[in-house]
């Protein structure tokens, strides 16, 4: 019950800063707590701070190479919304789900074959977003949009990650890619979200595409973000059947959560 890769990374987002300084030199004056204490151990790994650094200057290249200049405020914005969403769901899956940063560090053994070719499908339809988007605001303004609209596309983004987050703490079995994972004891999860749908991740990815392209200022990029949800709604459609045929349970499971999407609808 993954999230999809917009797993840049529901499919997770994720961030933190390093100054160069130890976290004790960061004391809250009149607290014991400090840095150590509110970030979680595995995002003060090396590794994963290097990953996290990657994803942003990706994400940076992709915005203000095609933009044509760094004077992007609002590719700006949208980078530091990043920053704070990713900072804010890290902290919160560190304290109530924290296996999770090591069961998404990177797609498993055993991840369905079909699935590893809809993820690179996927990776390029949500780079597509960020690049038309910053052709049609900035390079060309192809069609200009008003900031009441990029405000919009602000709340649906980070309505994405409350969404994900309320996902991830709920399920330990959120991985990147779709497999049965019998060597975690892969059960049925349907509290939280999967009480109402029984993919609330990817319901969280449809609106992040959506609300990257507004954020942007773009309605041209709502293009590239219907053909990643087109994706999505297809990677939800397989993973599903392949649970159904697979894991225990999960076909009782269905029979009670009829929706996988879109409740009253799919």
């Amino acid at each position: 019950m993954p999230t999809t890769c917009l797993e840049f990374s529901a499919l997770n987002f994720e961030f933190v800063s390093d100054f160069g300084f130890r976290a004790s030199d960061f004391k809250i004056k009149g607290s014991s707590m400090n840095l150590r204490t509110i970030i979680p151990p595995p995002a003060r790994d090396p590794a994963f701070i290097w990953r996290a650094a990657a994803f942003f200057v990706i994400v940076a290249l992709l915005l203000f190479v095609p933009a044509g200049s760094i004077y992007w405020l609002r590719g700006w914005l949208f980078i530091a919304l990043n920053v704070i969403l990713m900072s804010a769901s890290i902290i919160y899956i560190g304290r109530v789900n924290p296996e999770l940063f090591e069961a998404r560090k990177h797609i498993q053994k055993g991840t369905k074959r079909w699935d590893k070719i809809l993820l690179l499908f996927l990776s390029g339809s949500y780079a597509a977003v960020l690049v038309v988007a910053a052709l049609d605001d900035k390079r060309y303004q192809w069609d200009p949009q008003l900031w009441r609209g990029v405000v919009f596309g602000w709340l649906l983004y980070a309505g994405s990650f409350v969404l994900a987050a309320w996902a991830e703490a709920v399920n330990r079995f959120f991985e990147p890619g779709v497999r049965i994972q019998t060597d975690r004891g892969h059960h049925v999860i349907d509290t939280g979200p999967y009480a109402v749908v029984r993919h609330p991740g990817y319901v969280a990815a449809i609106f992040l595409a959506a609300g990257t392209a507004l954020s942007l200022g773009s309605l041209w990029a709502l293009i590239p973000a219907a053909i990643t949800s087109a994706i999505i709604v297809l990677r939800t459609a397989l993973e599903d059947r392949m649970l159904q045929n697979e894991l225990g349970g999960y076909k009782e499971y269905a029979q009670k959560v009829r929706f996988r999407l879109l409740p009253g609808i799919w």
